[in-house]
């Protein structure tokens, strides 16, 4: 069977439109946001959205949970879509709401967005005080179910104390490094060799405020730092997480980087350019657009094998591991 074509991080403000452009770019799984900021009720009205898209269309999406996932949408030609939280609202302070979690069908958490949670702390914060007593309590309980700890909006001390405290590698679902692009949300090479040391994942991001030179970054650019990327960590520990935020109005950048927890707009870095959803690369429009990453890809050094790799195989070997209770 052919190598998958996965997407570990998408916040596209999905449609019909979106889920056939899946289909158009052969993109056989996404890792979809469904929490930023929410409670767990509020999360679980956002899991009825899903099943109603589930059911309006059977041909084209799934509810994923498995590695055994991607293959089926493989054999239907359809995309499976996996959950995953960017903040561990959802499970308030309630551990057990970990276990309650998994069971709803969510496969992946970050332990922070941006700012200080309960768990651990954000990298648009002064002082990285590292994971919390209840962080290190839900990271045991997370590699118990089979919830991957997510470190993609996570300081530096806090992402390596994560790696170091799991009994399972995590992942960076969409980041870059920051010896490319010193984007603040952008990772250390101290933090991905410790990551891919460990046998996690990491995907890279083609949110233009991630890439260097933003907007105007090139598909040689991108892939050059790719190439570089497996070079210095290994080819076998890199992904694709685009971060894309499809047809998202500017007002939800809000909620993304503001939620409730302030009454005024605080973005982080005090960057009234950061406010809107900055336009994709001309190479990086949608989904219909991983061929063309693929194809810049294999003009590096990186062979074939590698590069499918990269563009899913990678994630799907570490779903296979991942995803399943000890």
């Amino acid at each position: 069977m052919k190598a998958p074509r996965i997407d570990s991080l998408q916040y596209a403000n999905f449609s019909e439109e979106i889920f056939r452009q899946m289909r158009a770019g052969g993109v056989d799984a996404v890792h979809v946001t469904i929490a930023y900021h929410e409670n767990f009720r509020e999360m679980v009205l956002n899991l009825e959205q899903w099943n109603r898209w589930f059911e309006a269309h059977p041909d084209l999406i799934f509810k994923g949970t498995s590695a055994a996932d991607v293959r089926r949408a493989q054999d239907t030609n359809r995309t499976a879509i996996f959950f995953g939280f960017q903040n561990p609202s959802p499970i308030e302070d309630d551990i057990g709401l970990v276990e309650i979690c998994h069971q709803l069908g969510i496969r992946f958490m970050q332990l922070t967005y941006n700012n200080q949670s309960l768990l651990a702390t954000g990298c648009y914060e002064a002082e990285d005080t590292g994971l919390t007593r209840m962080g290190r309590q839900v990271v045991r309980e997370m590699n118990r179910v089979g919830l991957v700890v997510d470190m993609s909006h996570s300081g530096e001390r806090s992402t390596l104390e994560a790696i170091d405290q799991s009994s399972r590698p995590i992942a960076i679902t969409h980041a870059n490094p920051h010896w490319w692009h010193a984007a603040l949300r952008n990772k250390s090479d101290t933090v991905f060799r410790a990551l891919t040391g460990s046998g996690g994942m990491l995907g890279f991001s083609v949110y233009p405020h991630h890439l260097q030179d933003g907007s105007a970054c090139t598909l040689e650019s991108f892939c050059s730092m790719i190439e570089e990327a497996a070079g210095r960590y290994g080819a076998a520990h890199l992904g694709i997480g685009t971060d894309l935020c499809q047809d998202q109005p500017d007002s939800v950048v809000e909620w993304m980087r503001v939620g409730r927890w302030s009454k005024v707009i605080d973005y982080g870095e005090g960057s009234a350019s950061n406010a809107g959803f900055p336009p994709m690369p001309d190479w990086f429009k949608d989904n219909r657009d991983f061929g063309r990453i693929r194809n810049g890809l294999l003009q590096t050094s990186l062979t074939q094998a590698e590069v499918e790799g990269i563009m899913g195989g990678n994630w799907l070997r570490f779903f296979e591991e991942g995803f399943e209770p000890l």
